[in-house]
């Protein structure tokens, strides 16, 4: 897509080809749901309690916090009573400011009970090209000079895989000297993807805070991230529904953030105990600015939303 072009002034205003384009792509978002037969729900943004996770900071909002995702909301709903769910919203995230990531962003959500990790990484990829083809593109796409196909079936790599392919160090040696989100933004990230989209799975069990563990390997959770030409679009994952296994993760996240001096929350007890009843099922959380920065050919977040945080 060619950089919009208008006159001098606002920086919204040379946007507005790209602002209706991304209207496109979530109004395609919300057919392809439709036609799967998914719930598009709401839930409250503004959260008692989040879940404990290491390295994510929410944003206060009183004694409450807004939301970091709607995960432990939606999760509620699963266990009440709805089989397929989907929901876009805002998220806010304390901190996280780059090339490609706000604090305040989009996200896509959905949960599909009866589902794993497998399946998920299925309906993604059909969601991906269903958006692409409603909007006019696909299956032959570039982002940033890297030609991709979007032809299926799409590759999946493991992550320990990933690090012996790519990666100066092994998964189990990343892990022991502190290294792994390094290696993997660094050296691996930016290789994934090329030349056509690629799944990349089975994390090592302490970056799966919520995901079940693979049965017959335990040491992974069964979670995936989705890449394109090195951009990282959703992070999934077959979802725990062991409450005392969920609680024990979360006191270790809790214990991760007081050793690294960050403030923690409360124990988010409501969620817990509904999750005895939730059913089995697989989630899916999808950066919505992200997508549209792949499917119109953008380097830079700021490029793709109306306002950034600087010009509030």
């Amino acid at each position: 897509m060619a950089p919009d072009a208008g006159p001098p002034g606002f920086r919204q205003t040379p946007l507005k080809a790209t602002l209706v384009f991304r209207s496109r792509v979530i109004q395609a978002i919300r057919r392809f749901f439709d036609v799967h037969g998914y719930l598009e729900v709401e839930t409250p943004h503004r959260l008692p309690a989040q879940a404990p996770e290491a390295h994510i900071d929410p944003q206060p909002s009183g004694e409450w916090f807004l939301q970091t995702s709607p995960e432990l909301l939606m999760k509620r709903l699963l266990a009440a009573g709805y089989p397929r769910l989907f929901q876009i919203c805002r998220c806010h995230r304390r901190g996280e400011r780059g090339r490609r990531h706000l604090p305040e962003f989009t996200l896509l959500e959905w949960y599909r009970a009866g589902a794993d990790y497998e399946d998920m990484m299925g309906e993604t990829e059909r969601l991906i090209r269903f958006v692409a083809a409603e909007v006019g593109l696909g299956p032959d796409m570039v982002y940033q000079g890297l030609a991709f196909d979007l032809r299926p079936p799409w590759p999946r790599l493991a992550v320990a895989a990933a690090f012996e392919r790519y990666g100066s160090l092994s998964m189990a040696d990343a892990l022991a000297a502190g290294r792994f989100d390094e290696i993997m933004g660094l050296e691996i990230e930016p290789r994934l993807g090329r030349p056509r989209p690629q799944f990349l799975q089975d994390y090592p069990a302490v970056q799966g805070a919520l995901a079940r563990l693979r049965p017959d390997k335990p040491w992974v959770a069964e979670r995936f991230e989705l890449y394109i030409s090195g951009l990282e679009l959703c992070n999934a994952f077959s979802e725990l529904n062991d409450p005392a296994q969920q609680r024990q993760r979360f006191e270790t996240e809790m214990a991760a953030r007081r050793a690294a001096g960050r403030a923690v929350g409360p124990m988010p007890e409501k969620f817990l105990a509904a999750l005895g009843v939730m059913p089995e099922a697989a989630g899916n959380a999808l950066g919505v600015d992200r997508l549209v920065m792949l499917l119109t050919d953008r380097a830079r977040i700021d490029d793709v939303v109306a306002f950034t945080p600087e010009e509030l």
